[in-house]
């Protein structure tokens, strides 16, 4: 029998510990990992056009799943471009494994053909980053980093030359159990003490959540009818708390609509419940008492000032306090804010419910609207950066079931299609939507391929308005010229059909609810071409400089305005459980 090499060891503990499949473009130093997974059952190597589309995909479908995903590069130019899908995918939180393959063992330091350091050059995106250097070394650095990314949350990167992956495995490696699950954290009894003290205290409360809140909508609904407290979310947020929600007042942050600003900064205690939402200009910074509540220690207190620090994780944390804090009966200041949230809501909605079905070139916000009723109800949304963000925040109904991936925290263009590629891997029978800019889709176009190549049922909206929607007004509110945001483009629908997709191109509002339904009936990959107003950036008729410096900061509550599909039906809802006087 021959001796296992250390390849074939490295991806037999990619496989005990839950992976399977690995991301990439194989090459040179990747072969001998490449080949072990050839022969290896359980565990496919899915062939992209881009490494950069390799690391989306992977992070998508560890967010999907809660589980450890993979990804691959080649010596030197290979591995760099992961690092951008890294990113996102540290800053999202997903548990991903790396393979960075290095150049001969021997010419390390040399300044070898293709040489890069990716032991350093990842440090920053990743927990934990490591070179192997010998066969012995190996199983100890990949049980390790798979620890950091499972434990942590996030990226680890090994390094592993291709001369030593060729080379044959210890007889005696040293293994161990792995971990692949991260434990609840439960608050210390002092910090629930203190925090039921703030509680009941306060006249008005407002809890304010993000993606911490997965898996604890119903504690948090519990708590907020305990306290009368209205609810707000992020962006990451909005998939975990939006729906079946009496509470809710909407989004606040660049994007925001609805009451979450005024619910914010007009309570006596703001609770930021699993959130490191980055934009100060909308937290309040006078007299409101602000407690957060994270699962991260490093996250708290890093946006804003806090009176109070809980480490722990939003479920375990409400179920330790809702018992125990005093019920309110006085509900005016919820009450209040669900008025205004229906207000708002009411106010912007008017603006696009004027002959939208038939104003040409289409509105980006009617594709929305449609797409959303349309699609299926356990359907996953992947999104691209800028002016798409604002349609999915504003369009996309959550429901429990549904799932909207985006890169919500590191902002990178191009991620929504190889993030859908990911996210279609995971279930091949699963609705996977993507919503495409023009931008980002021929960023990594070639991408596309991936899609025909493994048969991935993936649908694209491509959202065509031949601009950078959000780079544009990003100019506008500066009080620049637009210049260099046109995008001269081509019929990618054709484009679709040439590489043996399914590929349609709307120009007509009233052709669109036909297309997509067609497009989603078709058995493999498709792309919908729809052209849109790119005029359609939703200004308010005021609005300062300082409002936008890239997509992350403001000092205006709302600094976009537009319609918001369905949540005005939502809010309505919710206000007729509002006491008449």
């Amino acid at each position: 029998m021959a001796k296992q090499s250390v390849a074939e060891q490295f991806v037999d503990i990619l496989a005990r510990a839950g992976v399977q499949r690995l991301y990439g473009v194989v090459g040179d130093s990747l072969n001998p990992v490449v080949d072990a997974i050839r022969r290896t059952p359980g565990i496919d190597w899915v062939h992209v056009r881009h490494e950069e589309a390799a690391a989306f995909a992977a992070g998508a479908e560890a967010q999907i799943t809660g589980r450890l995903a993979a990804c691959a590069g080649s010596c030197g130019p290979g591995n760099l471009h992961l690092i951008n899908g890294l990113y996102d995918a540290h800053r999202s939180m997903a548990p991903v494994l790396a393979l960075a393959s290095q150049i001969p063992s021997a010419e390390i330091g040399l300044g070898y053909f293709q040489e890069t350091h990716p032991d350093r050059l990842f440090t920053e995106c990743s927990h934990y980053c490591e070179l192997i250097s010998s066969p012995q070394q190996m199983p100890r650095v990949l049980q390790t980093a798979i620890q950091h990314a499972v434990g942590r949350g996030g990226v680890s990167v090994v390094a592993l030359p291709g001369d030593i992956a060729a080379e044959p495995a210890p007889a005696k490696a040293y293994e161990h159990a792995l971990v692949t699950s991260r434990p609840t954290v439960r608050p210390g009894d002092e910090e629930i003490d203190a925090l039921v003290k703030l509680v009941d205290e306060a006249d008005r409360v407002t809890l304010f959540c993000g993606s911490g809140t997965r898996g604890a909508h119903a504690e948090v609904m519990a708590f907020a009818e305990r306290v009368k407290a209205p609810v707000g979310h992020a962006l990451r947020g909005k998939e975990w708390i939006q729906y079946d929600n009496p509470y809710d007042v909407g989004m606040s942050g660049l994007l925001g609509y609805g009451a979450a600003y005024e619910a914010t900064h007009e309570c006596d205690l703001l609770i930021l419940l699993g959130t490191d939402f980055p934009y100060q200009a909308f937290l309040p910074q006078g007299d409101v008492k602000i407690v957060q509540v994270d699962v991260r220690p490093e996250h708290l207190g890093r946006r804003s000032k806090l009176d109070l620090a809980v480490w722990g994780d939003v479920r375990e944390t409400l179920r330790c306090l809702t018992p125990r804090v005093r019920t309110k009966h006085q509900r005016k200041f919820l009450d209040r804010m669900l008025k205004k949230h229906a207000e708002a809501l009411e106010g912007v909605v008017k603006a696009y419910t004027r002959k939208v079905d038939k104003h040409t070139p289409i509105h980006p916000e009617y594709v929305a609207a449609v797409l959303d009723e349309l699609a299926d109800d356990d359907a996953v949304f992947t999104i691209d950066t800028g002016m798409c963000n604002v349609w999915g925040a504003r369009y996309l109904s959550p429901n429990g079931r549904r799932r909207i991936i985006g890169s919500f925290s590191h902002g990178s263009m191009a991620n929504a299609l190889p993030q859908a590629i990911g996210a279609q891997l995971t279930d091949r029978r699963r609705q996977v939507v993507s919503l495409s800019g023009d931008g980002g889709f021929s960023m990594l176009m070639g991408d596309f391929l991936t899609l025909v190549q493994h048969d991935l049922p993936v649908k694209i909206v491509l959202f065509d308005n031949s601009s950078l929607g959000m780079v544009e007004l990003e100019m506008m509110v500066a009080g620049l010229p637009a210049y260099g945001t046109d995008n001269r483009n081509p019929d990618f629908a054709a484009i679709a059909r040439a590489a043996g997709a399914y590929g349609v191109r709307v120009e007509k509002p009233k052709e669109l609810a036909g297309a997509l339904k067609d497009a989603f009936r078709h058995p493999g990959p498709a792309l919908v071409d729809v052209v849109t107003d790119p005029n359609a950036l939703s200004i308010p008729p005021k609005i300062k400089a300082e409002m936008v410096t890239g997509f992350a900061l403001s000092a205006s509550k709302v600094v976009l305005d537009g319609g918001v599909g369905r949540m005005v039906q939502m809010a309505r809802s919710n206000l007729r459980n509002v006491p008449r006087p």
